[in-house]
């Protein structure tokens, strides 16, 4: 990252022409009869990921919807339902070791029988990074600029060999600046062409569809990287219709909102409506990422960086799969709302997990918060 040594002696300008722009544009659910756990410790390598991992497609293709062969295969079908499912202590780390008895599922309030139950590895993911790359935020040098390549930058180091990971940036309309790949060269090649944006829209919800759709078909441990200001400026698309679209397409979302610091520096001399629309941009991070089974993470602080790394990637190499067969069968395409608890089965009451000096220990389950049910064709 050759940009990083010139950024600081330009700090105190960008932050003025930063705010001149601005003016004139004018984490889940927690629970908490007794179980102890061991957190995985940071940089925990005993599950390493495998080396042949399945091939992914080579297109983000929207029309191709076949999967290639030997790549495990998921139909959308309304007798069987598949729930990945983190359990992370409150400093981002993945909970092992927790038995399938120990978690409830409700589907619309109704309690559900567990049909299957497993615990993932440290397998390979497939990652879409989503970037937000536009004149609205990221122009030439500007500090907006200097946090969104600094944050996708960061991410792009901290996957490992086997990781798959695409390049998409927007503005006006997504661009795919890389398929998906393991190939580092090519992915470095695709950072690089953001240098100097081109247009000041920022269609965020038109490109999270659009990329969750293509992704829709990949199995395995799959995740959408949005790093963002969280504002959409003129997307075809609706909130409402964006909201359900990412519900169906059931692929986690991981929102990193940048100029968190700068709004905190500038929120006095910020105009109402510029601070009424960064409210709003964080209500609809926090919401995409929470319906999709993802996390949202709104970092004032560079330092923060590694740490929100590390709880996405523990998030996503470590999950527990269940799945169950619904008591409703009705193939009426309605959404059905999906909550996992953890639970004691002999009190019924949430379960109690405590660490290795036996003191009760925080913790959060990220899963997604339901499914679109098929419908019956006519």
């Amino acid at each position: 990252m050759k940009f990083l040594p010139f950024t600081r002696l330009l700090a105190c300008v960008v932050a003025a022409t930063a705010l001149l722009c601005l003016e004139a544009q004018e984490g889940p659910q927690s629970q908490s009869s007794e179980t102890v756990a061991k957190p995985r410790k940071k940089g925990d390598t005993s599950n390493p990921a495998e080396a042949d991992a399945p091939k992914i497609p080579s297109r983000l293709n929207k029309k191709d919807k076949e999967i290639p062969e030997g790549l495990p295969t998921f139909k959308s079908d309304v007798t069987t339902v598949q729930v990945d499912v983190a359990v992370l202590d409150n400093k981002g780390r993945f909970i092992p070791k927790i038995p399938g008895g120990n978690f409830r599922i409700l589907e619309d309030d109704v309690p559900q029988k567990l049909s299957t139950f497993s615990t993932g590895s440290e397998a390979p993911m497939t990652v879409a990074l989503v970037v937000e790359f536009s004149n609205l935020f990221q122009q030439y040098w500007s500090e907006g600029w200097y946090e969104t390549l600094t944050a996708a930058y960061g991410f792009v180091e901290t996957l490992k060999p086997v990781d798959y990971v695409a390049v998409v940036a927007y503005d006006m309309r997504p661009e795919i600046l890389s398929d998906f790949t393991t190939d580092r060269s090519k992915t470095q090649e695709a950072m690089q062409r953001m240098r100097i944006a081109a247009f000041s829209e920022a269609n965020m919800y038109d490109a999270l569809v659009d990329t969750a759709d293509r992704m829709s078909a990949i199995e395995g441990r799959k995740a959408i990287i949005l790093i963002a200001s969280g504002r959409d400026t003129f997307s075809k698309l609706t909130f409402d219709k964006t909201r359900k679209a990412v519900q169906a397409a059931a692929v986690p979302i991981y929102a990193i909102s940048i100029l968190q610091a700068f709004r905190a520096r500038y929120d006095a001399n910020m105009g109402s409506l510029a601070r009424l629309d960064f409210l709003q941009a964080d209500n609809q991070m926090r919401t995409f990422a929470k319906e999709s089974g993802g996390q949202s993470f709104f970092p004032r602080f560079f330092g923060e960086y590694p740490g929100i790394y590390r709880a996405i990637t523990e998030a996503l190499r470590n999950q527990y799969s269940l799945a169950y067969h619904p008591t409703n069968q009705a193939r009426d395409g309605k959404f059905r709302k999906i909550k996992i608890e953890l639970v004691d089965p002999r009190t019924n009451e949430p379960l109690r997990i405590v660490d290795e000096k036996g003191k009760p220990l925080k913790y959060q389950v990220i899963a997604k918060q339901g499914y679109t049910a098929p419908r019956e064709v006519e």
